[in-house]
């Protein structure tokens, strides 16, 4: 989807800095994944196109969300090999809920696998999904394109290799322009716009986004900002545009005025925040606001009080953190922050891989937190305790499936459908239904079990009876019981006791877990004993310790892997594993109370 960005960036504006353009943040060129919705916009054959990358990513849906109705179309790109996948279905349900027809764009296309039967296939397979998720007959008559992205072209019929002089977008162009009506908004109204984005600049403050429902502005307008209450409209604030900005492909051009339908970003107001409306003084009626999705997961952000605390972060105490997770509330609304006990905060968010993401961008400010494992948020509705389930998709190869349906058992998975990937011989596609918190955490295993060749998909479905405990996911773990730098000695005598998440030199302290027990019960050793010495010297007795290489949890495991009574130590350098008591009796005592 980004690279499509590109091409089309490519050829309307003359030259692009680096491959992948949209992805601005540098977690996003790392993971190769897009995080956050961008607006740019682009000329084509007298017109002006606002163009809009959203995540694909169910986690990211507070993305898509905010920016749907700031479009009046939408390219639907699936990947030709693939089919349309449980994400898609996602951010499509968003897209039809809001009357857009969107295009299909078949990506891919170049690849060896993809025949015009398989194209035929998907396209009969996205048309069944529209129908199922209620589009109208108009939604459902949609403009099919092929394309391959990489190779940077797009064509109305199938093919494989375009003549030379249509090797390039304008088909898609031309389409866009075909099938997405023109804004239908009146210049001569009041001038209204909804805020969908914000971001704050250390010069102009608050920069306000969103796309210009009706009237015109110009710099140097007294506007005013506007909220939906309970009560009725409520106005949070006068002020005058400063400044007028909009993106023109790649660069921030400053304007004097716009107009119905552009996207632009204004700089002047301080208080006015996403959701509400900035509207001319004459004005008092606020424009509707956007519907999210509920947070279907929850953390506890609290300050490091591990014995090693304040080493390398330069942000440590609770104020601070909530500081920062308040400004990221502020800006992300698909993110809710709730202040809990004793300088805790609790985040809710859509899933792992989003709040992951937060403690990653703390994490590189130089903040020092401690994390709680992530918490499902359940719903009682007459008495009944519902929780959320994910619809879950994968693709392994057939010697896989027992292994893995073994696992997603402990972990209450549900089977719906299972049988062949069409196309590809030896390989076996399993729809199933599983609740979310069965599925924390279980991505990294699923790669490793899998051998990195099994792709998994999942989304949000639907909150239902909860579904009882899970079964054994994770073994007991290596508990450190002393305080100082890891020998090799040590970890010499522990490495039959399990795996090793620590290397000789190392700093440890009581109640740090240090590795996985290759049994269910948790154990206490000391990876800090040294050697004892004697008079008696063996010539190269200490030389040749041979240890195996210890598994490094990153981020994103850490999280899957902590269990309730544990906590992960997040710091610019470090990512520790713990016991929330790292007093050995105090654990004692509190191992005999009930689990929840």
């Amino acid at each position: 989807m980004t690279t499509l960005m590109d091409r089309l960036l490519r050829q309307c504006v003359a030259d692009i800095p680096h491959e992948r353009t949209m992805d601005s943040i540098s977690l996003e060129r790392e993971g190769g994944i897009t995080i956050a919705s961008k607006v740019t916009s682009i000329s084509w054959k007298e017109n002006e196109l606002n163009m809009v990358d959203t995540p694909g990513h169910a986690d990211f849906g507070g993305e898509v969300e905010r920016v749907v109705g700031m479009v009046e179309g939408a390219i639907l790109v699936v990947d030709a090999g693939e089919g349309p996948l449980a994400q898609t279905k996602f951010v499509l349900v968003k897209a039809l809920k809001y009357g857009l027809r969107p295009i299909l764009l078949l990506n891919k296309v170049d690849r060896p696998a993809v025949s015009e039967e398989r194209c035929n296939e998907v396209e009969s397979l996205v048309f069944d999904l529209f129908a199922n998720l209620g589009a109208t007959e108009e939604q459902l008559d949609f403009p099919v394109l092929y394309a391959s992205a990489k190779e940077g072209w797009a064509s109305s019929t199938f093919t494989k290799d375009p003549p030379a002089n249509s090797k390039n977008m304008s088909q898609l162009l031309d389409a866009i322009i075909t099938h997405v009506p023109p804004p239908k908004a009146s210049l001569d109204a009041p001038f209204q716009m909804l805020v969908s984005m914000m971001e704050k600049d250390f010069y102009l403050g608050r920069i306000l986004t969103g796309r210009v429902a009706s009237g015109v502005i110009h710099v140097g307008d007294r506007v005013h900002g506007l909220r939906s209450a309970e009560s009725g409209v409520v106005k949070i604030e006068e002020g005058k545009v400063l400044k007028l900005m909009k993106k023109k492909g790649t660069n921030m051009v400053l304007i004097d005025s716009a107009g119905a339908g552009d996207i632009v970003s204004m700089a002047g107001m301080t208080s006015p925040s996403i959701g509400h409306t900035i509207a001319n003084v004459e004005v008092m009626n606020a424009l509707p606001t956007v519907e999210l999705d509920p947070p279907t997961i929850s953390m506890t952000f609290g300050v490091n009080d591990s014995p090693l605390a304040g080493r390398d972060g330069s942000h440590l105490t609770g104020g601070k953190i909530g500081d920062r997770l308040m400004a990221e509330a502020e800006t992300n609304l698909a993110i809710n922050v709730i202040p809990g006990l004793s300088e805790s905060y609790e985040v809710q968010g859509r899933g792992e891989l989003q709040l992951g993401i937060l403690i990653e961008n703390m994490r590189r400010e130089g903040f020092e937190l401690s994390v709680s494992p992530p918490k499902v948020m359940y719903k009682t509705v007459k008495g009944e305790k519902l929780e959320p389930i994910e619809e879950v998709i994968i693709e392994i190869n057939e010697e896989h499936v027992g292994l893995i349906m073994e696992a997603l058992s402990h972990r209450r998975a549900e089977v719906v459908d299972m049988g062949p990937v069409p196309g590809n011989i030896g390989r076996t596609r399993l729809s199933l239904t599983c609740p979310s918190r069965g599925l924390v955490g279980y991505r990294s295993v699923f790669s490793s079990d899998t051998r990195g060749t099994g792709f998994m998909h999942r989304a949000f479905l639907t909150y239902a009876k909860h579904r009882g405990q899970l079964g054994n996911v994770r073994k007991g773990v290596l508990v450190s019981m002393g305080y100082g730098t890891i020998t090799a000695h040590a970890l010499m005598s522990l490495e039959a006791r399990g795996t090793l998440f620590v290397t000789p030199g190392m700093e440890t302290y009581d109640g740090m877990i240090v590795g996985e027990h290759s049994r269910d019960s948790d154990l206490d050793v000391n990876p800090v004993r040294t050697k004892e010495l004697t008079n008696v010297r063996a010539a190269s007795k200490d030389e040749n310790v041979r240890l195996t290489p210890p598994r490094l949890l990153t981020l994103e495991e850490a999280i899957g892997y902590v269990a309730s009574d544990e906590l992960i130590e997040v710091t610019p350098k470090a990512i520790r594993l713990r016991k929330r008591y790292l007093d050995v009796n105090k654990r004692k005592a509190m191992s005999k109370r009930p689990k929840e």
